[in-house]
């Protein structure tokens, strides 16, 4: 018998082929090392972007199966790409503003990635899943090793006295870390707490990360990600003893954060980073032409420019950037981008909503994938996310779990019809003799 033929064992059981599983043990593989390395990027192009070039060639070539059922995502990243391409003429610096555009098709092109290797089979969240957590424990630990210089040469890991970790830009470090956080805070909620050793380890370092991100918006996504993660395991958990179990540990984990926040401002040079950034509104957010004020005169200008402003034009304009993806949309991508993402922000949630309810074996992850979508979506008001890696990420994967819920339920109501259509067969019985 060939390798690739099934061994059927003595109790009747299939053995899967030695090739399918050695294969399937490679994309996971895969998978794990793209999460793992969305957690670096100093420079660019970052690993993730070199990794991930071979990765879909490789995959294209084997086959990567596009479904209609994340159809949706395909065509809004098309028409979003397509977006930046008309406006590119526009921009002073034709070259800069093409390798921008390249880089948001690329990006584009993972999400759907994602969504095609998950659609294929829901199972493989848990290597992104495994990959991208110990990526953010590393991130996490240089970003605190960074900020205290407990090692030579590890200012390398701050900016403006913000931790950075092995990102660009703290407001960036902080929301990488969201998800992981949320992840290990459904999983104390909801496990035996002798099975949350290692989340008794791991989760103080991650908030200690992103409270020294010293980044509003890093804490608002965990903040906003949390409860909404707390609200689903209350709401989808009947046992009342859970519920209580839920209860008590909610309390318990603000009198835990209120001690690690405690510890952390009694070090002089936190107090005062914390005091600074601590304020709602900066400085910079209320000037004459601040950040706030930049949202007015940017909706005003694009209103009257169909093609927007062109790829990293709005700075030639006013002092800063956008600093709100939902304007960037505009301004980069014209009128076609920007509703396109609207749309599609808008689309994503309310496909994935219904999800976060259905008992799955991947369940608990949607709800922490759900949860930090929607703490994003709220941040892109306020902090430009267009390029960052892991919200592409986030999306494919997303619209994996949105496309396998379909197939199956397709699959589900093919199998009730055809049983109905069975039974009302045999109901009917034989035909009466003439």
């Amino acid at each position: 018998m060939s390798i690739a033929t099934a061994t059927v064992l003595s109790t009747g059981e299939r053995r899967p082929p030695v090739y399918s599983v050695r294969a399937s043990s490679l994309g996971n593989a895969v998978l794990w090392l793209a999460a793992f390395s969305s957690g670096f990027v100093i420079r660019e192009p970052a690993p993730y972007e070199l990794f991930m070039v071979g990765v879909l060639f490789i995959w294209l070539l084997c086959g990567l199966k596009l479904r209609p059922e994340f159809g949706p995502l395909i065509i809004c990243m098309m028409l979003y790409s397509a977006g930046g391409i008309a406006a590119v003429p526009l921009a002073d610096n034709l070259g800069d503003a093409a390798l921008y555009i390249a880089v948001t098709a690329f990006l584009a092109a993972t999400s759907i990635f994602f969504a095609a290797v998950i659609c294929q089979d829901p199972r493989r969240y848990k290597p992104i899943q495994n990959g991208y957590v110990l990526s953010s424990l590393f991130v996490a630990l240089a970003g605190i090793i960074g900020y205290f210089q407990l090692l030579p040469g590890t200012d390398y890991f701050t900016l403006y006295d913000r931790a950075r970790g092995t990102f660009q830009d703290p407001n960036v470090f902080g929301p990488f870390l969201a998800l992981p956080t949320v992840l290990f805070v459904r999983r104390l909620l909801t496990e035996n707490l002798s099975r949350n050793l290692m989340t008794l380890v791991v989760l103080p370092i991650l908030i200690l990360g992103i409270f020294l991100s010293f980044s509003r918006g890093a804490w608002m996504v965990v903040s906003v990600a949390t409860i909404i993660v707390y609200l689903l395991a209350f709401l989808t958990d009947r046992n009342p003893m859970h519920r209580f179990r839920m209860l008590v540990l909610a309390v318990l984990g603000c009198v835990g954060l209120m001690a690690l926040l405690a510890a952390a401002l009694s070090i002089g040079t936190v107090a005062d980073m914390f005091e600074q950034r601590a304020r709602l509104v900066q400085d910079y957010d209320s000037d004459r032409l601040g950040r706030f004020a930049r949202y007015v005169l940017g909706f005003e200008m694009v209103m009257e420019r169909p093609f927007g402003l062109g790829p990293l034009q709005f700075n030639k304009y006013f002092p800063e950037d956008e600093h709100n993806v939902y304007l960037k949309g505009f301004t980069t991508y014209g009128w076609l981008g920007g509703v396109t993402f609207l749309v599609f922000t808008l689309w994503t949630m309310r496909k994935l909503a219904p999800l976060v309810f259905k008992m799955r074996p991947w369940t608990p992850f949607v709800q922490c994938l759900f949860a930090v979508m929607v703490a994003h979506a709220l941040l892109g008001l306020i902090i430009d996310t267009d390029h960052w890696r892991h919200v592409f990420m986030m999306y494919g994967v997303a619209w994996g779990f949105i496309a396998a819920d379909a197939l199956e339920t397709r699959k589900r109501h093919k199998m009730w019809s055809l049983a109905r259509a069975q039974q009302s067969g045999l109901h009917a019985g034989p035909e009466p003799a003439r």
